[in-house]
């Protein structure tokens, strides 16, 4: 007893269920009708003393179109679901925002240390020509 209880408040009806309740008991739905105008430009030869000429002429033709529109407001698990769906998208895309930097980093080049090292040495090689050099001459 205490379930059946349960049920009956948690049950609800939707949106939809009360839109076709209405349908079946006479409800139209609202109709919109909109004009389009076209407009032509037709020409007609006509023949005076072995000329042709030509005559333009304008003609526009309207055509209305109808359609229906209606407002069915969706349920809170519909928006529940399309909410959820975008806050993915966003997280998705940060993620790859993140991947991206970091390969980015990766893949930059570091300064060559071979190189400084190299210069840093053949540095102390000359001092110590020099020095040599300084002591022979006995400067």
């Amino acid at each position: 007893m205490r379930y059946l209880i349960l049920f009956v408040f948690l049950y609800s009806c939707s949106a939809e269920y009360h839109l076709n309740k209405a349908i079946k008991k006479g409800y139209r739905c609202e109709e919109t009708g909109d004009t389009i105008r076209i407009s032509t430009i037709d020409s007609i030869p006509y023949v005076v003393n072995d000329t042709i000429f030509w005559e333009k002429i304008l003609t526009t033709k309207d055509t209305v179109i109808q359609y229906k529109k209606v407002y069915v407001p969706k349920t809170k698990w519909q928006i529940k679901t399309e909410l959820r769906f975008q806050r993915d998208t966003i997280r998705i895309k940060e993620k790859t925002k993140q991947a991206e930097a970091k390969a980015e980093a990766k893949s930059k080049k570091r300064p060559n240390l071979y190189l400084l090292l190299i210069g840093f040495l053949l540095g102390l090689i000359v001092a110590y020509l020099f020095k040599k050099a300084a002591q022979k001459l006995n400067i």
